[in-house]
């Protein structure tokens, strides 16, 4: 990776998706793209279908120069709140990395502590490419985890709204109980521990 001697900058972006929901983990990526291998297409996670960003993550995982999963899980949220849990996961991200970034750029207002310089640009993933790669590759994982909760905890619907406070998922959760996925800290799960 060098340009006329000149080491060219590996830029890393990070995102996390999953602070909203009432159960499962908040997962991150970290992305370093190929300046070689362009990804048409990076977008914010949300506002791709899920087919095409199903398509996007397996060309996102195949081209890049490499990426990284973390993860924070429902215990850790209810210790440390959901701000610093997904900061904790981006963390573990970027640490997962093969190949160390010279810099790093995180979606949203925050940066996780890590050990080289890092940028937060609000709306990132929208507006910065190798973000985009990261919302994705994160939603993916997220995504096909909540189905594999949702085979074992029948009933809440997880594979469909995945985690998410919907009216379905409330319903769900007043009939049949909290499940140990669910994140006790969130007031809709509190109160009905708290009966």
């Amino acid at each position: 990776m060098t340009t006329n001697g000149m080491h060219s900058e590996r830029l890393a972006g990070v995102d996390e998706v999953g602070r909203g929901p009432l159960a499962g983990p908040v997962v991150a990526a970290a992305v370093i793209l190929d300046p070689a291998r362009p990804i048409d297409g990076l977008a914010d996670s949300k506002k791709l279908t899920e087919r095409r960003r199903e398509r996007l993550a397996e060309e996102i995982r195949e081209k890049a120069l490499c990426w990284a999963l973390g993860r924070a899980e429902p215990e850790e949220i209810d210790r440390i709140n959901i701000l610093q849990a997904s900061l904790l996961a981006m963390a573990r991200a970027v640490e997962g990395l093969s190949i160390a970034p010279d810099r790093v750029l995180v979606d949203g207002k925050f940066r996780p502590r890590i050990a080289c310089p890092a940028e937060a640009i609000v709306g990132g993933d929208g507006s910065v490419a190798v973000i985009g790669a990261a919302s994705i590759i994160a939603k993916v994982a997220r995504d096909r985890e909540m189905a594999e909760w949702g085979e074992r905890y029948p009933g809440y619907g997880l594979e469909r709204h995945k985690g998410y406070p919907t009216a379905a998922h409330m319903k769900a959760l007043a009939e049949l109980g909290v499940t140990p996925i669910h994140r006790r800290s969130f007031a809709p799960v509190r109160r009905l521990l708290e009966g």
